[in-house]
């Protein structure tokens, strides 16, 4: 038979175990809240300007800018829910590596969205977007 502080320990345990794991999937639920949230108010915001054919290149890049870092924050905030579900439910060598994998994968995925968010390249500076040199007017085409 168990003795008594044996199973009070597992209990413990166990509780632990299962606490982590509603953190983490609380922190995934959010970070799919903050996605769908912005995405729908950029939507929301963007779509009666585009309908009036109100909508320009710079509705449309800040637009692009809102999604864009309605994705980076929501990665950001995957990958905390993942660290956390590694290190405190399964620190094996084997669930460590694929988390650095995935950290690997989303610190690219994140680099791509600065990237798609600023319209230039990390080497350039500010002034070089797209097509227009420094003090030129911003381009007023329907998009």
């Amino acid at each position: 038979m168990a003795e008594p502080g044996a199973q009070t320990g597992e209990a413990a345990a166990t509780a632990l175990t299962t606490w982590v794991e509603h953190a983490a999937m609380g922190i995934e639920l959010l970070a799919v809240v903050i996605i769908v949230a912005v995405i729908l108010a950029a939507t929301v915001l963007y779509v009666p300007q585009f309908l009036a054919r109100r909508a320009d290149a710079i509705t449309y890049r800040n637009y692009r800018q809102q999604v864009a870092r309605a994705l980076l924050l929501g990665l950001e905030v995957l990958v905390a829910a993942d660290v956390i579900r590694t290190v405190a439910l399964e620190p094996t060598r084997q669930h460590v590596l694929i988390m650095e994998l995935i950290v690997l994968i989303s610190t690219f995925l994140g680099w791509a969205l600065v990237v798609e968010m600023e319209e230039r390249w990390p080497w350039q500076s500010p002034r070089h977007r797209s097509g227009q040199e420094a003090g030129a007017a911003p381009s007023n085409e329907n998009v």
